[in-house]
């Protein structure tokens, strides 16, 4: 196939996964906000309020109106933008737990406790997502999500400075580091390192590796990186070729060239899902075969959606991943997915969604130890956080444990591999840590 008669194929199939992705309409009605009289009893210091004659005390700062029993959670969100097709699902499982707990009778929170989201979209954008932050910090209780790598890590001072806690769409190992901003699973650090591990495994040997790596020019991307270049250095496995690009770079045919060139017979990926689908159809149409592993965001389950998507450009395509895909049989699988089903209005199947989801369930449930604690002020949700080790999301993850520090979640992932046929996952190597 010539490579110009490609670039249009490529760019089709790119709209088609983006196409699926953006029908994922996320509902972005909230709660309106309470009104002046209730917010008066919100304020910078602590305060102890009864609900009722019979309830026990609870402090407050901000974020919170026990009058109404609602808790506010801020949503930094890629809703637009290069990851919007991340973004939006990410948004939908939020919602869809704020729904379900509005609905009452959910388990999730005591009886008559509300949720409120707050949005603002950054579109990716760390200066956009500062303004956002800035908008919203003094009147929720904590981000129940701040999207993205590079727009999350500079509001760590500020986070600090106002003691509010903000849950990252991101696996970057510097999240673990900072205590306001806990991860939801094993980094990318760690998914790397387990592919070279994998990768050896499969292969039969470091002398059968040539090994090369695409990657984000940015944390996420840095972070991958040096995951898959430290693991290789420590097996004595040779890296032929590294290659940066940016998210929703046009073109991947010099980084295609170069990695043939090079020889490379396996490649990470730390690159978003929209890059990935021109890489791996630009070397498809150039018949360069390699294996290839991505890291969690190289994927879009949008890849499966549509009968025309060309599966043949996924042949040797593999995913680091130390999370739950959709509709595994694994305990609580069934009770998200009834949410999703009672919840979801016209939201897709997704893998971002459900990991979001899982996320979710983990704020609310420290929410829910703050209150039965009596300490729902913002340095009340953060001890309930930081003494969380029991946490299994009804056994879809393992135990999540935030009582030591920097915060270690998971040591642990895996490699799987897509069946379009049947469009799930085959798990080709189970979790493990990583050798090095």
């Amino acid at each position: 196939m010539k490579l110009s008669k490609f670039e249009t194929i490529s760019v089709f199939f790119l709209l088609l996964a983006m196409g699926a992705c953006s029908e994922n309409n996320v509902d972005k009605k909230t709660a309106k906000a309470t009104n002046a009289s209730s917010q008066s009893t919100v304020t910078p210091k602590a305060t102890k309020t009864k609900a009722s004659a019979s309830a026990p005390v609870i402090k407050t700062d901000k974020g919170v109106d026990l009058a109404s029993k609602t808790i506010r959670i801020g949503v930094l969100n890629a809703e637009s933008g290069p990851v919007a097709v991340i973004g939006k699902p990410f948004g939908s499982g939020k919602q869809i737990l704020a729904d379900q707990i509005n609905a009452g009778q959910s388990g999730l929170l005591p009886e008559g406790w509300k949720i409120e989201l707050v949005r603002k979209d950054h579109g990716y954008n760390p200066s956009k997502a500062q303004q956002g932050f800035d908008a919203i910090k003094d009147d929720v209780l904590f981000l129940g999500l701040s999207f993205g790598t590079p727009t999350t890590l500079p509001l760590r001072p500020f986070l600090g400075k106002d003691n509010l806690v903000a849950y990252p769409a991101s696996l970057s190992s510097l999240m673990a580091s900072n205590k306001h901003t806990p991860p939801t699973g094993p980094s990318y650090v760690v998914e790397a390192s387990r592919a070279m591990d994998w990768v050896i495994d499969s292969a039969g040997g470091t002398d059968k590796v040539k090994a090369a790596i695409v990657y984000q020019q940015d944390d996420y991307g840095k972070d991958g990186y040096k995951g898959w270049v430290d693991a290789a250095k420590a097996h004595g496995v040779a890296i032929v070729a590294e290659r940066a690009v940016k998210p929703g770079q046009a073109s991947m045919a010099a980084e295609v060239t170069a990695l043939k060139n090079a020889g490379a017979t396996h490649i990470y990926m730390a690159i978003l899902p929209t890059n990935s689908a021109k890489l791996l159809g630009t070397a498809a149409a150039m018949k360069f075969m390699p294996t290839w592993v991505g890291a969690t965001p190289s994927w879009l389950d949008a890849f499966f959606a549509h009968p025309k998507l060309p599966a043949a450009v996924f042949t040797n395509y593999y995913w680091a991943n130390g999370l739950p895909f959709w509709g595994e049989k694994v305990p609580g699988m069934d009770k998200f997915l009834a949410a999703f089903k009672a919840h979801g209005k016209d939201a897709r199947p997704d893998f971002y969604l459900l990991m979001s989801y899982i996320q979710a369930l983990f704020s609310i449930e420290v929410a829910k130890r703050a209150i039965a604690a009596g300490d729902l002020t913002r340095a009340g949700y953060l001890k309930a956080l930081q003494s969380t080790k029991d946490f299994t999301a009804g056994g879809m993850v393992p135990a999540i444990d935030m009582t030591s520090f920097p915060y270690v979640v998971s040591k642990k992932t895996r490699v799987l591999k897509p069946d379009f046929e049947k469009k799930t996952w085959s798990v080709v190597a189970d979790y493990a840590a990583p050798k090095n």
